[in-house]
């Protein structure tokens, strides 16, 4: 899952972005307005966290300038003021939620499934490829009745490859979709990381077909 921090206090941001990390998200950060709205339109996020007083454009300018281009991303505000006209703002914005500074930490990844559990996204919460599962919410992944074991960065990109089941996704795609916006990527990233999941979904399940491919001079495709 990918999730982008608009928040103009960097203590606040690297807080967020760092305890999410550890919760296995792809986290982006932007620390003002004009910014945050740059990737929020450029860039696919299953989440965007938004704070609503910041440089340059505010949050609920920012919110409503993305629901005005038709991207329905599940955005949460965040506010200090905790005051009725701000929280209504934000929501008559395009909002989906809001959450009140300061916060616990467990309050926030709760609104977050909360956001990824609603009825039009529902269905991408568990994603399945033949006999492969992945749960997005309990990190699960299982093939048949064995579970398999996957770093962070291994769980973001199966998810990733299976949410495009058949689709064949270039190197560019993936690293823009799997790793931090301004994350330090080798040439051999995307391949190293491929390796890794065909061990572990693929090559010790002898008898059963190979789910992850590569398509020569394209990418790479789960089906």
């Amino acid at each position: 899952m990918r999730v982008l921090v608009v928040e103009d206090e960097h203590k606040i941001a690297n807080s967020i972005k760092k305890g999410l990390e550890q919760e296995s998200y792809a986290v982006d950060a932007a620390f003002d307005g004009e910014y945050g709205f740059d990737l929020a339109s450029t860039e696919e996020y299953d989440v965007i966290i938004l704070d609503v007083m910041l440089p340059k454009m505010d949050g609920v300018e920012l919110c409503n300038k993305l629901r005005g281009k038709n991207i329905h991303t599940p955005i949460l505000i965040l506010t200090a003021k905790g005051e009725l006209d701000d929280k209504v703002n934000g929501l008559n914005a395009g909002a989906d939620d809001y959450l009140i500074k300061p916060f616990a930490f467990a309050e926030l990844i709760a609104r977050i499934k909360a956001l990824t559990r609603r009825p039009k996204q529902a269905q991408r919460t568990t994603l399945k490829v033949a006999d492969l599962t992945l749960d997005t919410l309990s990190f699960q992944v299982k093939r048949g009745s064995t579970e398999i074991g996957l770093s962070k960065k291994e769980f973001g990109l199966l998810e990733f490859l299976m949410r495009n089941q058949g689709k064949i996704l270039t190197k560019d795609q993936i690293t823009n979709n799997v790793w931090d916006y301004d994350a330090d990527i080798l040439p051999n990233t995307v391949e190293v990381y491929i390796g890794y999941l065909r061990k572990k979904i693929d090559r010790q399940f002898i008898g059963k077909p190979r789910l992850v491919h590569t398509v020569r001079g394209f990418g790479y495709k789960i089906s």
